[in-house]
């Protein structure tokens, strides 16, 4: 069984079949989904939660996580409040990560010193809680400049927690990588890396331990190849890690182990829990 470590489940996109799409999922074989927690604002970042405690213990569907944060270009609207609100949902057993959260330098939105504000103290409320965190880090027109600035965040003021997390839908460089892994980050794979013109990103895969990696759909969004310009959905996430099986020069189904067993670390869930 595969996990699909980062899924907007919440998505208006799929009010009229979302049971229907998380039947499909359990069906392609994932056992378990990490429902993101951000909305279209902090005012509903508890909606990954929820979808948790409606569908968990379902037959035939996957096992449902939670996380809650703040996205980047929501930073400006950070109070007192809505970290309080954070804090009360990382409390939650089914709340295992704090995001996604981090740095987009690529759009337009929050100013940059607003996000790296914002960050730090997003990273305070999740180390308290002592929970991982997922990374949302994009340049401007894919430069560095966004990385530097989130791995001189991480050195102060995350790394000595020990605690990790992921970088989600990654689309960095080799040395962005390797910095995160070391800082204790695993690296997550989403439907990009299908695409024709990511070879420089399959490049990057291919070079990575196969204990350093998870996979992802970032659904609704980034549907692989053939389906791109489509809605995504967890079933999706197959072919991203077949792709990445072929890089790695290992079976589909040792991705499917290594994924498994790699979240399930990170997270400090029981073996088996993924599925």
């Amino acid at each position: 069984m595969l996990i699909d470590s980062h899924a907007h489940l919440d998505s208006p996109r799929y009010t009229e079949d979302r049971e229907a799409m998380l039947r499909r999922a359990f069906d392609a074989g994932i056992g378990a989904v990490l429902s993101i927690g951000i909305g279209e604002g902090p005012s509903e970042m508890h909606q990954a939660l929820d979808l948790c405690r409606l569908f968990n213990g379902k037959p035939g569907m996957p096992r449902l996580y939670a996380s809650a944060g703040v996205y980047p270009h929501n930073t400006p609207e950070l109070n007192d409040t809505i970290l309080a609100r954070l804090d009360a949902l990382l409390a939650e057993p089914e709340v295992i990560a704090c995001g996604e959260i981090g740095l987009d330098y690529y759009h337009e939105g929050a100013p940059h010193d607003v996000q790296r504000t914002g960050l730090v103290r997003l990273l305070e409320v999740a180390a308290a809680r002592k929970r991982p965190i997922a990374i949302h880090c994009r340049g401007t027109n894919e430069s560095t400049d966004a990385w530097n600035h989130l791995f001189l965040t991480l050195d102060t003021y995350w790394r000595h927690t020990g605690l990790g997390g992921i970088m989600h839908c990654f689309s960095a460089g080799y040395e962005q990588a390797r910095r995160a892994l070391d800082c204790g980050f695993l690296i997550s794979f989403a439907g990009n890396l299908t695409y024709p013109k990511a070879q420089p990103l399959r490049d990057v895969a291919a070079q990575l331990p196969l204990d350093g990696v998870l996979v992802e759909t970032d659904a609704p969004w980034l549907a692989p190849a053939p389906d791109r310009g489509k809605r995504n959905e967890p079933a999706f996430v197959t072919r991203t890690a077949q792709t990445l099986a072929s890089l790695l020069a290992v079976s589909p189904e040792q991705v499917a182990d290594a994924t498994t067993k790699n979240f399930c670390r990170l997270f400090h869930l029981p073996p088996g829990m993924g599925n």
